[in-house]
């Protein structure tokens, strides 16, 4: 709809901070912002985390992304093991294990593998084939050559977690507004008015938490959009023999990325792990790639892929780099990017909601955060401005 078509939003309403997106990442920071400021959390959707993170099957690996995202993951495990009191009914972490297999011909990425792996979780370790099939039984024996376990990731409870943070962000005054989607962003005076079809915002801050739209809020803000491209991947649930036991099967991830499964609510997750550039939008799982999947799940296990009994899909945002993106734009004040969080967002919410809440209120980075080695400059958006001539 042209600008001038759109009917006025029936009120203004003023808030120190808005927060663009209500998935896992706008709705930590928003949590973590409404400790020290009025905060209003605007979500385009019917509900919060309707897209990436109503549909993530999220473990905790600290093994796994780049090493910025390694290190935001260990910053984030005690605030998933202790979060504060109040905050979710049960534990947000469940114990499960990660065994990563290799074939013969990927022997050499394997050890590469753990050799990276070791300098980040000092637990990882080497427990070859017949281990790793005295675990998960199904695993065959003329497939696999070698394996190697995280003992300590852990399944995250999804749903706890964002609903966690929704609940805290109104405990602490905060505002979530659903069914707004942003039509405008532009400056108002020394600060910004958002325009949604219904309703005026006016704020000194914007946080853009807007996942797989980012570029596209930036844009309207009219800034330059720094190149984030949203990735599909697609998952689905089987059936398992009823012999096979499979509760305390940990994660089984290929070396290669070529899939990966595990026990999901009694039945078995797979995803054939792909990662094809999609645009924005309520993605759908693709059966080509169901196909992918199960056909790899037979070549490496035992088990024959009868009948799909859900399959879906999620958007995966990345930048350029593989990292996240966290800061204040370099082209304005009080613009500020949390995005880019691809595969990731899920398990390293904690660490970058306290640390996109300190950039916005001005504040020193946490300290645990920092001697971490988590480096401001490596999440910057500034890293992906145009150099200079």
């Amino acid at each position: 709809m042209p600008l001038a078509a759109m009917p006025l939003a029936a009120m203004t309403v003023a808030a120190d901070i808005l927060v663009v997106g209500g998935g896992i990442a706008g709705a930590g920071a928003a949590y973590e912002l409404a400790a020290a400021a009025g905060v209003v959390l605007l979500e385009r959707e019917a509900q919060c985390g309707y897209h990436a993170t109503g549909r993530s099957a999220a473990s905790f690996t600290e093994n796994y992304g780049t090493d910025i995202i390694r290190r935001l993951v260990l910053a984030s495990r005690d605030f998933l093991e202790n979060p504060p009191d109040g905050f979710a009914e049960h534990r947000l972490l469940a114990p499960r294990g990660m065994i990563t297999i290799a074939r013969a011909d990927q022997l050499a990425l394997l050890d590469a593998e753990l050799a990276r792996a070791r300098r980040f979780v000092p637990s990882m370790q080497r427990i070859g084939a017949a281990e790793a099939i005295r675990r998960v039984p199904v695993l065959r024996a003329d497939y696999l050559a070698d394996a190697i376990l995280e003992p300590g990731a852990m399944d995250i409870d999804v749903h706890a977690l964002h609903q966690g943070y929704l609940r805290g962000l109104r405990s602490r005054g905060g505002r979530i507004a659903t069914d707004a989607e942003v039509r405008a962003i532009a400056r108002d005076g020394a600060g910004w008015r958002v325009t949604t079809a219904t309703e005026s915002y006016t704020a000194p801050a914007i946080v853009n938490a807007g996942g797989a739209w980012a570029d596209e809020i930036a844009a309207l803000a009219g800034l330059r959009p720094i190149g984030l491209v949203a990735k599909r991947r697609t998952a689905f649930n089987i059936a398992v023999p009823a012999e096979q036991e499979i509760g305390r099967w940990p994660l089984v991830n290929d070396v290669g990325e070529e899939f990966y499964f595990k026990p999901d609510a009694g039945q078995l997750l797979v995803s054939p792990a792909e990662a094809v550039p999609s645009a924005p939008g309520d993605v759908q799982a693709d059966d080509v790639e169901v196909a992918v999947g199960a056909e790899r799940l037979e070549r490496a296990t035992t088990i024959a892929v009868r009948r799909i009994a859900h399959k879906w899909a999620g958007l995966r945002t990345f930048a350029a780099d593989g990292s996240p993106v966290a800061g204040a734009d370099p082209a304005a004040d009080g613009f500020h990017w949390l995005a880019g969080q691809g595969g990731y967002g899920i398990k390293t919410a904690p660490a970058l909601s306290r640390l996109i809440a300190s950039l916005v209120l001005n504040a020193r980075p946490p300290a645990d955060l920092l001697a971490r080695g988590i480096d401001l400059a490596e999440l910057s958006p500034a890293r992906f401005a145009i150099p200079a001539h």
